[in-house]
């Protein structure tokens, strides 16, 4: 990767889990690794005729990363219901990260370093990590097997910017951050999903992210902690963070991100590909053991029992009240404005093909880095895209489970996307969407 300068591998290097952030990110989740050891009420599972005889897969294991947002759900009810040993992986190991830096360390070192073979993880991140962008110029390819959710992130202000009520359109923070010496929003990792959300509303007002404010990370857990001693003016994150700040008092919500983009996609499936092309049929067992959990968790009647597992110390050890509302699309912002219930933009795991993972999704992902300048506008993103997206395995095991056809896209592109502030991007032209916006910072 030798376009690439020492520089920019050094900015995306800087994600480690306890950021210097003035002085005052705290501590509150720094193990690089802990095991959950949930069992859940499905452990007696039947094993599924799918993964008998010929078709048993080749390793009863595997070791997954998590971080503590409530769309890596799937990966954790299918430990506590048992989803893992119906399909033939028992021993299944589902293990907290304490920052997406600490997902991709241990990706790169793999389980048999002593550290994972795959993750809940940020959408751009196995582009990032297979390209060698974020590893020191260093590759480990990766697929992505499965979205693992859409929606349900959220962009949130500290209680002094309250009485600029902003939502969507995040014009009124320009004059307010002008009177801040070294304004700060936070996201989550560099080149990813949070980073693209927030630079996105930030230029859609007319903020140049890096110039007229600076972008700092710090890990999901300690976003609420930082807010509250005002380390940053705005941040963004996924649930179950943003109702924990509403909870808190500490600030309140612009907006959840199925305003700016309905059904956007954002955290992935993703495995190590060396692991996938050497155990293609564990790698086809444990897609149907996620697919079937995410089934389970769009399920209206399972909600309750969903946050009350995720609210557990060994995984979230968040309280139950700060996970609930947003995961029925019930949305109380904090601004004094009326709570509002929303089912369409909430954070949905299955339903409206929220599992299928989009190639022309990811071309936009990819797009937006290139925007940013995190990745060179020479980038072949189709022939990146091609490499990665495992859309085919998904397919494979879709219908191995028995998915209705009419539940399986017909197409790896959901065809022109439109944002909230009318810009659209279509997969066939990303050049045009480069284009037509006036605040980038693409770099060749």
């Amino acid at each position: 990767m030798s376009n690439f300068s020492r520089s920019t591998r050094r900015k995306f290097m800087f994600t480690a889990g306890a950021a210097a952030i003035g002085g005052v990110v705290l501590h509150g989740c720094t193990s690089p690794t802990t095991t959950s050891t949930g069992t859940g009420s499905g452990t007696d599972q039947t094993i599924s005729p799918l993964v008998e005889g010929e078709n048993a897969p080749e390793v009863t294991t595997a070791k997954l990363g998590f971080i503590a947002l409530t769309d890596a759900a799937p990966l954790i009810i299918a430990k506590e219901k048992g989803f893992y040993a119906k399909y033939g992986m028992p021993d299944v190991e589902v293990l907290k990260q304490a920052s997406w830096g600490t997902t991709r360390d241990n990706l790169v070192l793999g389980s048999a370093s002593g550290g994972i073979d795959g993750a809940h993880i940020l959408t751009p991140m196995p582009y990032l990590i297979t390209m060698g962008t974020v590893t020191d110029g260093k590759p480990t390819p990766m697929y992505i097997l499965a979205r693992l959710n859409v929606n349900g992130q959220g962009i949130q202000l500290g209680n002094n910017y309250k009485d600029l009520k902003v939502g969507t359109d995040a014009s009124p923070l320009k004059e307010a951050f002008a009177k801040v010496t070294d304004p700060k929003v936070a996201m989550t990792f560099p080149g990813g999903t949070h980073d693209m959300w927030i630079r996105y509303w930030l230029a859609a007002g007319g903020i140049e992210p890096g110039k007229e404010v600076s972008t700092i990370v710090v890990p999901p857990a300690q976003m609420v902690a930082n807010v509250k001693v005002n380390a940053m003016e705005s941040f963004c994150v996924g649930e179950p963070w943003p109702l924990q700040t509403v909870n808190q008092g500490v600030g309140y919500q612009a907006l959840t991100t199925g305003q700016l983009w309905k059904d956007h996609p954002e955290k992935a499936f993703g495995m190590r590909a060396d692991w996938v092309d050497q155990n293609p049929k564990a790698a086809k067992a444990l897609l149907m053991a996620v697919m079937e959990a995410q089934q389970w968790c769009d399920q209206p009647e399972n909600t309750e029992e969903m946050c009350q597992i995720l609210s557990k110390r060994e995984w979230f050890k968040v309280p139950f009240d700060d996970i609930i509302d947003r995961s029925k699309g019930i949305y109380n912002f904090g601004n004094g404005q009326e709570t509002f219930e929303d089912r369409d933009i909430m954070q949905k795991y299955w339903r409206d093909n929220a599992s299928y993972p989009y190639k022309s999704h990811d071309q936009w992902f990819l797009t937006e880095n290139i925007r940013w300048g995190y990745l060179p506008a020479s980038t072949d993103t189709k022939a990146v895209v091609d490499k990665v997206n495992r859309e085919d395995l998904w397919r494979e095991a879709a219908q191995a489970i028995g998915v209705p056809a009419d539940q399986i896209p017909s197409s790896p592109s959901r065809g022109v996307e439109t944002f909230f502030d009318g810009v659209t991007f279509d997969p066939e032209n990303p050049q045009a969407y480069l284009d037509s916006l006036k605040i980038k910072t693409i770099k060749s």
